[in-house]
């Protein structure tokens, strides 16, 4: 599986457009959309970002929880109601919808940020705040995990 790492910070014009970085680009070239799925995140002021792949196994998950219960409605309403497919142009760059600009206030400038298999689009100030405070609840928690599939 390919993986989206590292943060890019990239103009955005007033159309709404900007670069994707070339390395996220060539991840989501190998899927059957050629562009970016994204959607408000509903913990953060950003953009969940992912290929079209990811976004259907985030429907697959859903569909496994109950019928028509209230954790499959709410789920389903925060994630697909917001979700967007912003194609490629010929240069590389997408057009964030205005609902996903305000979302995530985005002005002249975003803030491309790898998680592994998804990626966020956030405003870079807003970015650099949370990534301060992430990495202080890291230390002060002395949080940890087991690699999987390993016995480290």
């Amino acid at each position: 599986m390919a993986l989206f790492l590292s943060t890019f910070v990239n103009k955005l014009d007033k159309k709404g457009r900007t670069s994707v970085p070339a390395s996220f680009r060539l991840v989501l070239n190998k899927q059957a959309f050629q562009g970016v799925v994204g959607f408000c995140s509903y913990t953060h002021p950003t953009i969940e970002g992912m290929g079209v792949d990811r976004m259907q196994r985030l429907s697959e998950s859903v569909d496994q929880l109950k019928v028509f219960s209230e954790e499959q409605d709410d789920l389903a309403s925060a994630i697909f109601a917001d979700a967007q497919m912003m194609a490629f142009d010929g240069e590389g760059r997408i057009i964030i919808p205005s609902l996903l600009l305000e979302h995530a206030h985005l002005e002249d400038s975003v803030a491309f940020v790898g998680r592994g298999a998804t990626f966020q689009i956030w405003n870079p100030k807003l970015f650099e705040k949370h990534r301060q405070q992430a990495r202080a609840r890291v230390h002060e928690k002395k949080a940890t995990f087991k690699i999987w599939g390993s016995d480290a």
